[in-house]
């Protein structure tokens, strides 16, 4: 099991897939979720736009850079420790 936070190395972009890192019961979202960033309104804070597989939206939400985690679609190089 994993515990702590996850830390934001490299901030958010707008077209960013991301995935909810928390429940949002009042907009009837739940962790995991994958959602696409599409607006900053200020720093580390973003508007985020989940839709289904047609495309057609069922939430925009306004979220915190830390309920969030950038989802990568091609392999991530970064320095690795030996």
């Amino acid at each position: 099991m994993v515990t702590g936070s996850i830390t934001m190395d490299v901030p958010l972009r707008t077209h960013n897939v991301v995935a909810l890192l928390e429940d949002l019961p009042e907009a009837s979202l739940k962790r995991g979720q994958v959602g696409t960033v599409v607006e900053e309104w200020q720093p580390g804070v973003y508007e985020v736009e989940f839709a289904d597989t047609n495309g057609v939206t069922y939430a925009m939400v306004a979220l915190r850079a830390d309920q969030l985690m950038t989802l990568y679609w091609h392999p991530h190089l970064s320095k690795q420790s030996a």
